[in-house]
């Protein structure tokens, strides 16, 4: 019997307690944190997923278990987020003044780094199917998310426009509390991108260009657009939370085999997306074409092989572990 089988074994009427989300140590501690990182890089960098950093790092069912349960276990759930959440403060910050500003630059170049690390990721995400049946609905399953983040970003570059957030109307609030909803689940489900969502519905532009304190004395009321992107953001993690959980206590195998089109596909938008298809229309008139390629596929590999080493790493650390 595994560690989370142990964990989860209750006695018969009683609700399992649930994972054993107690940090071990401080190197544990800072494994949250580096999720945490890659989940606040995520609203910047589309293709960025950081529910795929936590399958990678075992876990992802521990941060869904603590998210839906923040009420009923708070002590316990609180703990297990702290770092978590002061990870993804300082991803969303470093994203959003560093990143950002790489991206204005050298834009192919970052965005391959990060796709290097996403593909190098993929066989963790593979490994939680390797033992089981790919059965013609599972293989459905995985096509089906391998083509949705696609879909996502066709339809962002060829059907999307930006929408003002300037004096919104009053149905307009109800809209950026659905938006902010949807935005979770991508936190949520790896493979789905905050930003191309974002892109898709026209407000991501207008929100990263309303983050200044000129915008801001100007326009008073788009605090209340962020009110309403994150009270529906919270409303979305509880209650994917919930979901995601459930559809991996009853049907694991399946929703792995999803999952794992979705991170696929995920790479594939990272280089497919209306930012990205800015910069190759600047290449089409002879921009920076050889160099940026040539960084990129350099960065690329680079990414691919560092996040497969630390695949290597855990799946060598968890073999002890199986054997206890």
């Amino acid at each position: 019997m595994d560690e989370r089988d142990k964990n989860d074994t209750a006695p018969e009427g009683q609700q399992s307690p649930g994972p054993d989300l107690r940090y071990k140590d401080a190197k544990e501690a800072a494994k949250g944190g580096v999720l945490g990182l890659f989940i606040g890089l995520a609203v910047i960098i589309p293709g960025v997923s950081g529910s795929a950093v936590a399958i990678i790092m075992k876990l992802y069912e521990k941060l869904l278990f603590a998210i839906g349960n923040i009420f009923r276990q708070f002590g316990k759930c609180a703990l297990f987020l702290l770092p978590v959440a002061i990870g993804a403060a300082i991803g969303f910050v470093l994203g959003f003044f560093a990143v950002q500003a790489l991206l204005e630059v050298a834009m192919f170049a970052v965005v391959a780094l990060f796709a290097g690390l996403m593909t190098g990721a993929l066989p963790a995400i593979k490994d939680e199917v390797a033992r089981e049946k790919h059965t013609p609905l599972r293989t459905a399953l995985f096509v089906a998310g391998l083509l949705v983040p696609i879909a996502v970003s066709l339809v962002a570059i060829f059907c999307g426009s930006e929408r003002s957030i300037d004096d919104p109307e009053i149905y307009e609030y109800f809209l950026y509390v659905l938006i902010g909803f949807a935005v979770a689940l991508t936190q949520l489900v790896p493979g789905l991108s905050a930003t191309a969502l974002l892109m898709t519905t026209g407000h991501y532009v207008p929100l990263v260009d309303s983050v200044h304190l000129g915008y801001w004395s100007e326009n008073p009321a788009v605090f209340a657009v962020y009110a309403c992107l994150i009270a529906g953001f919270v409303a979305g993690l509880l209650c994917f939370a919930k979901v995601m959980s459930l559809l991996l206590e009853k049907y694991r195998a399946a929703t792995f085999h999803a999952v794992a089109g979705l991170a696929a596909g995920s790479v594939i938008t990272m280089f497919f997306n209306p930012e990205m298809y800015g910069e190759y229309l600047s290449w089409a008139e002879g921009e920076r074409f050889s160099l940026d390629l040539a960084i990129g596929a350099l960065l690329f590999a680079a990414g691919v092989v560092a996040a497969y080493m630390f695949v290597r790493f855990e799946r060598r650390h968890k073999l002890p572990q199986q054997k206890e």
